[in-house]
């Protein structure tokens, strides 16, 4: 009987990641805060307990806050406070000759620490499956045996052009080989360059074929490989680490001391005069990590080190030798493993922006330093956001190209560092001046105290592209590439001298670098805050506004006028954020200002985009935070650290994974939107669509100046339904003056047909009360084109007061006695790219009317509108009752 065969299932997501290690796990995580259909798969069948990768850098806790969990791996790790060197002195003997901070003084919030990667990952799947509500788990013992791209469908957004066939392993096939050797401890020598087996997936794979293992199809529309230094989705894109192997083999050792050394609890660089070098790292739970130059272990001719007598007892016997006269013995070892020092990055980090990869799978090198879990993580928190913003439609598909330019830089950069760090630390120690061949102790000191910066993750300084505006040559900024210079083509172009001026409003704060932390108050309840706290991986830009001294009235008329541009209908805020979100869903708007906190007001002195309403929970307090002393953790100087003027202020756009992306001053609003245009998907606005919104801009504009504190509770645009040559009715607003009152429309629309041609209008009759005093009526009369007739060219305002009595306003809505007009003339150009406004006040006197010009809006094209200033709003407060009426 003929074997029954089945079919592969198949199934669509938008992201499949290959590997769950720390790279990996970054990359889910992020698609976890994003809301992003993701799967992950690891060939190995259990996470890690023990051994591997143990050093956390500053950067990187800086990630883990963003992501909300710094707190556990800060509590739970070692912290690493100094670094002790210890030399051979004229007779050979080990003798401290210096101490240096680990972590240089007031470079972060945090300093290194060092916990096992196990635990590090087990952290990140609580994130993940908390921010994903379960929905992403790593799928274990499943390996990739093919993938191919469909070229033809990588420039489509929609498509998903990657597919790839998973297979499912037994426990036994996905579970790693261990050496035979006397030591009751795991070792970590399968994930080693010293481990041979480079077939292994491709052994592991005709394995579970033999038994007819079971295979899925999945097809992604991106594939993260994170899959490690042998990596399968490197080998099947056909690109390669480039790079050399060096001499120099070390061993590594997980284990509780028992010694007379007295550094043993610090960090600790040792150069002996003939056994080699030594690093010790004091981890969590009395365990210390030793890092051993293997002196006896050479490579053969062909480059590669015999590792059949490597073992605990072999590496161990190295390190007696390297520390002596001081004694060292263990009886317990957690997790030993042993390297060859090899410097390799990847020729390409991506294919067709479809196909990434990250972490070991592009760079190889020295684990001394502590960069490879950090550099690896710090990868895909670059990419991460890149592939779920593109994923989600909210950000370009071409942003995805500066993924390889900023990282494959860094990368080199490191293996251009570890290079200079492993020769100083490998070589012998130069016995006097005379001796060439040895490495000066004074050179190797100021290559660990410069290298603490570089390690530390704060040198990172990413080159012009479309999302970062500065001056300079893509390429030379970015890996070299012609990929890299590419970037040019889609970057915004600034001079030297404009970019000068700019980032010298805030000299802290360098563009392409990531946003340093300053405490700061929340205005709204006094709480100190390190600002990059709230700058939280959920994938949203931010625009940090430095309101500066908000009391003075020229800076207040400057963030007004800011702000109502970020506001207005047509700015890039309000085109990307989708119609069910809030406002901030997209892109945050925060705010810091420097006048005295005790004196100020979040509802009273800031605009609305600043602390925006919902109708569920009020106003939002969390937005605006001031530079100002605070009872009991003293003051950040905000202003001053960040290098921003007090009075003037600045403002800032910051990408989603913290680093500054633009920098200008109040008045480059329209600059700023031109930054969000080129990396935004903004959605197409017709022509129609812009004159809708500049119309409601100006409606609301005019009714929410009246007397500062009126409410609009309905728009005229979203009556409109975004299209001018929809018939409507017409409609009636009611607020008070003081905006005391939650009046809701009471509004009654006559029939669209009047017999007028071309117009449909509509007098309102409002229904109000007669307790509620100084009412403002707004009379709406709407003049809509049909499809033959005109767009809308004008909109007409008039203004007056009604008859009263004992000061209430009396009669009809019809009776008002016109002793002013006020008219706004609009015009319209073909084009409907920008209106231009004039305010005129007519004022009959006797025989003769006295007409004066105000100039109150200003509407410049994609802009919105704007109110130049306070008193000329004041104007109004003198009118019972505006009538708008819109005109062919």
């Amino acid at each position: 009987m003929p074997a029954v065969t089945t079919q592969p299932k198949e199934s669509n997501v938008d992201v499949l990641i290959i590997g769950a290690g720390p790279a990996g796990l970054m990359a889910a995580a992020w698609m976890a805060h994003c809301g992003v259909k993701t799967r992950i798969v690891d060939k190995r069948n259990t996470k890690i307990f023990c051994g591997q990768a143990d050093g956390l850098q500053c950067r990187t806790l800086e990630i883990f806050d963003s992501l909300g969990f710094a707190d556990r791996v800060w509590k739970e790790s070692n912290h690493m406070i100094e670094i002790c060197m210890w030399n051979p002195d004229a007779h050979g003997t080990i003798r401290r000759s210096n101490r240096i901070p680990d972590t240089i003084v007031g470079l972060s919030r945090f300093q290194q620490i060092v916990l096992h990667q196990g635990r590090i990952e087990a952290i990140f799947l609580d994130n993940i499956k908390k921010y994903s509500k379960d929905a992403i788990k790593v799928e274990r013992g499943v390996l990739p045996e093919s993938l191919v791209i469909d070229e033809s469908k990588v420039d489509d957004d929609e498509a998903y052009p990657v597919t790839v066939t998973l297979r499912t392993l037994t426990e036994e096939e996905a579970a790693p080989p261990q050496v035979i050797s006397a030591s009751k401890a795991s070792d970590g020598l399968f994930r080693s360059n010293l481990h041979e087996d480079f077939d292994e997936e491709a052994r592991m794979i005709a394995a579970s074929r033999a038994r007819s293992g079971e295979s899925e199809v999945v097809h992604a529309k991106y594939v993260i490989g994170c899959d490690g230094a042998r990596s399968w989705t490197r080998r099947a894109l056909g690109l390669e680490l480039i790079g050399d192997a060096t001499d120099f083999v070390w061993g590594v050792m997980d284990i509780i001391p028992i010694t007379d050394f007295p550094d043993i609890r610090m960090r600790c660089a040792i150069h002996s005069a003939d056994h080699g070098s030594l690093m010790i790292i004091p981890r969590e739970k009395k365990m210390v990590r030793l890092y051993i130059q293997l002196k006896e272990v050479t490579p053969d001719a062909s480059g590669r080190a015999d590792r059949s007598k490597i073992t605990p007892d072999f590496i161990f016997k190295a390190a007696q030798k390297i520390l002596a006269p001081y004694k060292l013995d263990y009886i317990y070892c957690d997790w030993w493993t042993a390297y060859q020092i090899g410097q390799r990055v990847g020729n390409q980090f991506d294919v067709h922006n479809r196909v990434f990869l990250a972490g070991d799978a592009v760079h190889t090198h020295s684990p001394k330093a502590g960069q490879g879990m950090n550099v690896s993580i710090q990868d895909t928190f670059n990419l991460g956001w890149k592939v779920a913003l593109v994923a989600k439609g909210i950000c370009k598909r071409d942003i995805l190209s500066t993924y390889q330019s900023e990282r494959r830089r860094v990368a080199k950069d490191l293996i251009n560092f570890d290079h200079r760090f492993s020769r100083l630390f490998s070589g012998r120690p130069a016995k006097d001046m005379m001796d060439a061949e040895g490495v000066n102790m004074d050179e190797f000191k100021d290559a660990f105290v410069k290298g603490n910066i570089f390690a530390s993750g704060f040198s990172v300084d990413y080159g012009t592209s479309n999302l970062v505006v500065k001056p300079g040559d893509a390429a030379l900024q970015g890996d070299g590439t012609e990929k890299s210079a590419r970037l040019a083509l889609t970057a915004k172009k600034i001079s030297e001298e404009e970019f000068a001026k700019k980032q010298a409003l805030a000299t802290g704060i360098p563009v392409g670098k990531r946003f340093n932390s300053f405490k700061v108050l929340l205005q709204a309840d006094g709480r100190p805050w390190h600002f990059q706290e709230r700058l939280k991986a959920d994938g949203r830009f931010r625009i940090v506004l430095f309101a500066g001294n908000i009391h003075a009235p020229e800076q207040k008329a400057r963030v007004e006028k800011f702000c109502a541009k970020l506001d207005a209908p047509d700015s890039f805020i309000r085109r990307i954020t989708p119609k069910d979100k809030p406002i901030d869903s997209v892109v945050e708007v925060l705010a810091i200002h420097s006048a005295k906190r005790t004196e100020t007001e979040v509802l009273r002195d800031f605009p609305e985009i600043l602390h925006p309403f919902d109708e569920h929970v009020g106003w939002d307090y969390d937005k605006i935070f001031v530079d100002d002393v605070s009872y009991h953790e003293g003051f950040g100087d905000a202003y001053k650290n960040y290098g921003v003027d007090k009075e003037r202020g600045c403002v800032v756009a910051v990408r989603p994974d913290q680093y500054v992306s633009w920098l200008g001053e109040l008045e480059d609003f329209e600059d700023l939107q031109d930054y969000f245009e080129g990396c935004l998907k903004m959605p197409a606005v017709s022509s129609a669509a812009k004159v809708t919104e500049k119309v409601n801009g100006l409606v609301e504009s005019v009714a929410s100046k009246v007397n500062g504190d009126i409410k609009m509770t309905e728009s005229v645009a979203s009556k409109v339904n975004g299209d001018i040559k929809m018939a409507v009715r017409p409609l009636v607003f009611l607020a008070t003056r003081r905006g005391n009152f939650d009046i809701p429309i009471q509004a009654k629309g006559l029939s669209p047909q009047l017999g007028f041609p071309g117009l449909v209008g509509g007098l309102l009759v409002v229904v109000g009360t007669g307790t509620v005093i100084g009412l403002l009526v707004v009379l709406v009369v709407v003049a809509v084109a049909s499809p033959t007739t005109r767009p809308l060219s004008a909109i007409e305002l008039r203004a007056g007061n009604q008859p009263r009595e004992s000061g209430r306003p009396q009669g009809k809505a019809g009776q008002q006695n016109w002793q002013r007009v006020t008219f706004f003339g609009v015009e319209v150009k073909e084009d409907c790219e920008a209106l231009s406004l004039q305010l005129y006040e007519a004022t009959h006197q006797e025989n003769e009317t006295v007409v004066r010009m105000f100039k109150l809006v200003e509407v410049q094209s994609n802009t919105g509108l704007f109110v130049s200033s306070r008193p000329q709003v004041n104007f109004f407060s003198r009118f019972d009752i505006l009538m708008i009426r819109f005109v062919q």
